[in-house]
């Protein structure tokens, strides 16, 4: 049985005097939150009032149109589950996550016991579909272990499927990549974590060799278009699913392997994802400001797996893309398309934080003090302009352990010269 995890056990494991910027995923979920003005200003202006009446009546009948719209979809999927499918989707809109596992699960149920022609084109991808949003729901009624199971279950069924399209396999990726998540922190053994990771790295690459397309246009292989589309909107689909690609394995399996020592495997897998994510998409001369971030964030990753080698071999090489890294945050900062990414720009700033830092870390190693010192005041101020209180508090700490090195340095050295 997977058992809860608690928050230490979720907390990543970092190395001693090395800053690793934090994980992110393809997105961040952010929870927004609106505030209704008071109605009092209302009764102040007759004629405001009369317009807020109008809309409020124009909200209402949207409102209704809204209801009649979501009773009135679902039409496309097998008559057999579509009521459950409503009635859970309804439910997990309304935060019961409980109702809506039990709407999901009969749904589920009933979707095993019917022929794949009642689902039309793709059936696995709209199976799995079902699966996933019953799994979510699971995972957030606190039952991981149901949740596991029919993750799963679902790709088993898609790696049995005969011809899958190029869609449903890079479904099996997305939910191969989301069970190896899962046994990471639901602990269930590095075997396990291996096994799924591995086949959705495999299959990946046999997508993009079976495929014959290049990396950046596998991205896309598992959005859904069209009628497709609209079945899988309808469930709500998490943002795992709809964006999956062929970065985000490679990058899971290296991350693992860091974990297991293996550095030699981890230092691979990471120049494989950076290569993909740096590699501008077709008829564009840079790659997107969320690669770029990301990129970036692998490359710091593998400074710091680099220096874990046997020192100073090593050393140049972590110095080296540590600063690769800090160039190309530099200059997505200048990028059009900077300004429009606020979200993805955040991991880039935050990054460089962390990037200062460890160059400083590196740079001190190789006893280059007084460069050390100034990458860790720099670190202290990005921190600080981004409001990174832990990294500000990091650089604060190196800082004052230089000024103590110097003092202690320049202590030893008048003690030398008075004995001469």
């Amino acid at each position: 049985m997977i058992p809860r995890a608690t928050g230490r056990q979720l907390a990543s494991r970092l190395p001693k005097n090395r800053w690793v910027s934090p994980r992110k995923s393809l997105t961040v979920r952010r929870a927004m939150s609106t505030s209704a003005p008071s109605p009092g200003w209302l009764r102040s202006n007759p004629r405001v009032s009369t317009l807020f009446s109008v809309l409020m009546a124009v909200g209402v009948a949207s409102t209704a149109y809204g209801v009649y719209q979501f009773y009135t979809t679902f039409t496309m999927w097998p008559p057999e589950v579509r009521g459950d499918l409503r009635a859970g989707i309804k439910a997990k809109h309304q935060g019961d996550h409980d109702l809506s596992a039990r709407y999901l699960q009969r749904a589920w149920d009933t979707a095993q016991t019917l022929p794949l022609a009642a689902f039309k084109s793709e059936p696995h991808l709209k199976l799995s579909g079902i699966a996933v949003v019953l799994a979510e729901e699971l995972e957030a009624s606190n039952r991981p272990q149901e949740a596991y199971d029919i993750y799963s279950t679902a790709l088993a069924q898609l790696r049995a499927a005969k011809n899958p399209s190029a869609r449903e396999r890079m479904r099996a990726v997305a939910i191969a990549h989301k069970l190896g998540e899962m046994a990471e922190i639901y602990q269930q053994g590095p075997e396990e974590e291996e096994q799924w990771l591995t086949f959705a790295v495999e299959e990946v690459l046999r997508v993009i060799k079976d495929e014959g397309v290049a990396p950046k246009q596998v991205k896309s292989a598992a959005e859904p278009e069209g009628e497709d589309g609209t079945m899988l909107a309808e469930l709500s689909l998490p943002w795992w699913v709809r964006k999956v690609d062929v970065a985000a394995p490679l990058e899971a399996l290296g991350r693992f392997y860091a974990r297991e020592g293996k550095n030699d495997y981890a230092v691979t897998l990471y120049l494989q994802a950076i290569g993909m994510l740096m590699q501008p998409p077709p008829n564009q001369k840079e790659a997107s400001v969320e690669d770029r971030c990301r990129g970036a964030q692998l490359m710091n990753n593998l400074s710091d797996l680099m220096v874990r080698g046997p020192p100073p071999t090593n050393l140049k090489f972590a110095e080296s893309w540590a600063r690769q890294a800090q160039g190309v945050i530099e200059k997505t900062r200048t990028l059009p398309g900077a300004k429009n990414d606020p979200e993805n720009m955040e991991l880039c700033e935050q990054t460089l934080a962390a990037v200062l830092f460890n160059l400083g870390a590196l740079l001190e190693m190789g006893g280059k003090y007084d460069a050390a010192k100034q990458s860790f005041q720099d670190s202290l101020e990005q921190a600080k302009r981004i409001g990174m209180r832990a990294g500000a508090m990091e650089a604060r700490s190196a800082l004052r352990r230089l000024e103590r090195l110097s003092v202690q340095s320049q202590s030893f050295t008048g003690c030398k010269a008075s004995q001469k």
